[in-house]
């Protein structure tokens, strides 16, 4: 499988680490992606932050290849879902990509669904970045709080060093509390999800044009 790298930062740098060979492309601010060197590879993973993506999107979609996005911070076009399937082409997209994540998302649900057993609970979720992380709530807090469902949820954030990701939750009641903890120790964890993602595509191509979610592609592969 052939893959190009978008975005050679500190998680793309990772991923490109982790392909070594199956990495036949990388672009950059000094080497802008070109949709016809893309499409000469199987897909493309992107970590790019939001302010450049808009600039980015479009050349994707003209390469007509898969994709996995790793962005955040960045307002998706309302039609991009019907964009993807004209490419014929499959996007994921994640605010974290890492796998164990996706076990806490499980775990966030069921907390969610089972709080109606406690009485007056209050919920706050807390994340931790490096300092030159600029979107604050991160986007996996956000996730946090989707995969609870609870909007009562408070967020709050924190930049300290150069901390790769530490999201927690405070379940908090009269007479206990119930903590989760998810903590990321290297950023080649996120890298590994997204290579892991774009394999996934390309060797299920039944997988139809579209714009997906990294936990829809999880539920779909293990759960």
């Amino acid at each position: 499988m052939k893959i190009s790298v978008i975005g050679t930062g500190k998680t793309g740098s990772e991923v490109v680490k982790l392909l070594g060979d199956s990495a036949v492309y990388t672009f950059d601010e000094e080497n802008p992606p070109d949709a016809e060197k893309l499409a000469e590879t199987d897909a493309a993973i992107l970590f790019v932050p939001g302010d450049v993506a808009d600039e980015v999107v479009s050349t994707v979609l003209d390469a007509g290849i898969d994709a996995v996005w790793g962005t955040t911070g960045y307002s998706w076009p309302e039609d991009l879902s019907e964009q993807i399937k004209v490419a014929g082409a499959r996007w994921i997209i994640a605010s974290n990509f890492s796998l164990g994540m996706n076990l806490m998302r499980r775990c966030l649900e069921l907390i969610g669904q089972g709080a109606s057993l406690l009485k007056d609970p209050e919920f706050h979720i807390h994340e931790v970045h490096h300092i030159h992380k600029k979107d604050a709530p991160s986007g996996t807090a956000l996730s946090w709080r989707e995969w609870l469902g609870r909007e009562d949820a408070t967020i709050s954030s924190s930049r300290e060093g150069d901390v790769k990701g530490l999201h927690s939750l405070h379940v908090k009641t009269a007479f206990e509390s119930l903590h989760l903890k998810h903590e990321a120790h290297d950023r080649a964890v996120f890298a590994e999800g997204a290579i892991w993602a774009a394999r996934y595509l390309n060797e299920h191509q039944e997988v139809m044009p579209g714009l997906y979610s990294f936990e829809s592609i999880i539920d779909q592969a293990f759960i």
